[in-house]
């Protein structure tokens, strides 16, 4: 199938996908402030460049879109159109991803990933929700987890 936009228009479109900043991080940020942490954001001499840095608590927090990040939930689709060549990008996502955390876990940080969908559409959790997760993993300091609409899970 072909794209539905001339190769102009989506060089265009992809080069406004923001990398830092984006609307899902700093609803995090405002949710870590609301509970008091103080962070550090796009740490580039730790591996992945994590999102927030809670040093005090050796903890790092990745916040994943869904689609980049190929979670397995409602707001993941695969393109119509070129399906190999994204298929194939996300996956080196995924790798990078795994590594990073590794690394990050050798390193002795605790790795948290906030995924999308917690975050955002129709199943996102509530502030509530997200504050006791959040508070309750950082505090705890028990191995990496990650947490997705349908709450905090260990991996």
């Amino acid at each position: 199938m072909a794209d539905v936009h001339s190769a102009a228009i989506r060089s265009k479109n992809m080069r406004a996908i923001r990398t830092e900043n984006t609307a899902i991080e700093k609803r995090m940020a405002h949710l870590l402030e609301a509970l008091g942490f103080s962070y550090q954001v796009q740490d580039k001499t730790l591996a992945g460049r994590p999102d927030f840095v809670l040093a005090e608590q050796r903890t790092i927090i990745f916040v994943h879109g869904c689609f980049w990040h190929h979670h397995h939930c409602y707001l993941f689709k695969v393109p119509a159109t070129r399906s190999e060549f994204w298929l194939e990008k996300i996956g080196r996502n995924v790798a990078r991803d795994r590594r990073d955390i590794a690394t990050l876990t050798a390193e002795g940080w605790q790795v948290l990933v906030v995924w999308e969908c917690a975050l955002r559409g129709k199943l996102r959790l509530d502030d509530e929700a997200i504050h006791s997760r959040l508070e309750e993993w950082i505090i705890a300091g028990n191995g990496n987890a990650e947490i997705d609409h349908q709450g905090i899970h260990r991996f």
